[in-house]
């Protein structure tokens, strides 16, 4: 199993994994023209794209999700809420994700887990095939016993530390964009990222990818230095940007 990042923050997320026939996306926060210039960026050719799997309906995740799903003719896979939260014009393809049942992509199967962010159906997702899990988890501003539980035991993760507290209570946003970020409906900080990793069985893990790290309410520095006990023994950890992602992981048995 192998996974890259297009991009991820505010600005724009996008997430592809891949394994046996599927090239799966999960979100697209750009515009067609910019997906496609990044996907090639990352060696792949969009075409061959198979699914484009969508967390939730802000713009950062889904502005590109409709655009790009008529161009390339695929199928994309969402939960009710979240589709019925935007308008994303006829789709080629849509399947809805009732309940937070778990689905399959040829041999990848799809877990969606219900997260605490202000959206109004919100999924994360983990990506289980030959005995391997990846986690893909950002955008949720706490952190429930369901996604602990969920989360536990994964082979390659994802994790959101998108603020500094600090930086955020003395940062640019204005206050009602200050409590929404840093609610329990908001988005991780630091320390909230740390304390997910000190809590679930990460023994397994072989690589730990830092993602949606905010521009103006967090810096490099201060994520390594929270981070730094509980990422000790974590044979790769990887900090994603907005401009770049990060480039291919791969995950072996």
């Amino acid at each position: 199993m192998r996974y890259a990042s297009l991009g991820s923050g505010s600005r724009g997320n996008g997430t592809l994994v891949a394994y046996d026939d599927q090239l799966v996306l999960v979100d697209c926060g750009f515009t067609v023209k910019d997906t496609l210039a990044r996907v090639e960026r990352l060696e792949r050719d969009p075409q061959t794209i198979t699914a484009i799997v969508v967390t939730h309906e802000h713009g950062d995740h889904i502005k590109g999700v409709g655009p790009l799903a008529r161009k390339l003719k695929c199928p994309v896979y969402m939960t009710p809420g979240t589709f019925h939260s935007r308008d994303l014009g006829k789709l080629p393809e849509l399947n809805l994700i009732e309940g937070y049942q778990s689905f399959h992509l040829g041999a990848l199967k799809v877990i969606p887990v219900a997260v605490p962010h202000d959206a109004r159906e919100p999924a994360q997702f983990i990506f289980e095939a030959n005995g391997l899990r990846l986690g893909i988890l950002t955008d949720l501003g706490s952190i429930s016993p369901h996604v602990e539980e969920a989360y536990s035991q994964c082979d390659g993760l994802v994790l959101e530390a998108n603020h500094d507290p600090h930086m955020l209570a003395s940062g640019p946003y204005p206050p009602s964009l200050k409590q929404r970020v840093g609610g329990l409906w908001g988005h991780l900080s630091n320390q909230q990222a740390a304390g997910f990793l000190q809590r679930v069985d990460i023994a397994r893990l072989q690589q730990l990818v830092v993602a949606h790290i905010s521009q103006k309410n967090n810096c490099l520095d201060r994520t390594r230095e929270t981070l730094a006990d509980v990422t000790a023994d974590i044979d790769q950890v990887v900090y994603a940007c907005q401009d770049q992602g990060f480039d291919w992981l791969e995950l072996t048995v």
